[in-house]
């Protein structure tokens, strides 16, 4: 059997649609569903989330986080637009590697955060790092804001993905 590469292609494409479901889906699990129901929870039912669930949902949401821009990256490479969509298809004036670039650029900015800012601040905010109070709850909060521009940052980089799929562009 000969190595057929849009076969290859399309499973590295699979892997990207995959942990992108898993990463934006979690995502918006904790912005939509977790944290405006917290304080509906009885504080006795609370360390269940802090301690059992949350850490769970983290450790899932910033792997799938880079499981999703390793396979972006790969499929751009294997796709043969991965320098220029990065550059926005400036070179090419291509407007399906603008949109793709476009989505790509907010990608790596979301990724940036859940590693550089969220997965930190969470840290400390669940207690996994020892702080005092104060920068518990300034953690909490700066975990929260960074996961909610994420939020807003997904659905102009999804349009982008799928238009720039689907000849919007």
């Amino acid at each position: 059997m000969e190595f057929d590469l849009s076969y290859y292609t399309f499973l590295v494409r699979w892997g990207h649609v995959l942990s992108g479901v898993m990463w934006i889906g979690l995502l918006w699990y904790f912005n939509f569903v977790q944290i405006p129901n917290m304080p509906k929870i009885p504080d006795e039912q609370k360390p269940a989330i802090g301690k059992v669930i949350a850490p769970a949902a983290l450790f899932w949401f910033r792997w799938a986080a880079l499981a999703t821009l390793v396979f972006g990256l790969w499929l751009a490479q294997l796709n043969g637009n991965l320098v220029e969509s990065m550059m926005l298809g400036t070179e090419s004036e291509n407007a399906m590697h603008t949109g793709i670039g476009i989505g790509m650029w907010f990608g790596i900015i979301m990724a940036f955060n859940v590693w550089a800012v969220i997965w930190p601040n969470q840290k400390k905010a669940l207690g996994m790092v020892e702080v005092d109070a104060d920068t518990k709850k300034a953690a909490a909060r700066t975990a929260m804001l960074f996961s909610r521009t994420n939020t807003m940052l997904s659905i102009p980089m999804m349009y982008c993905m799928v238009g720039a799929q689907n000849g919007a562009f």
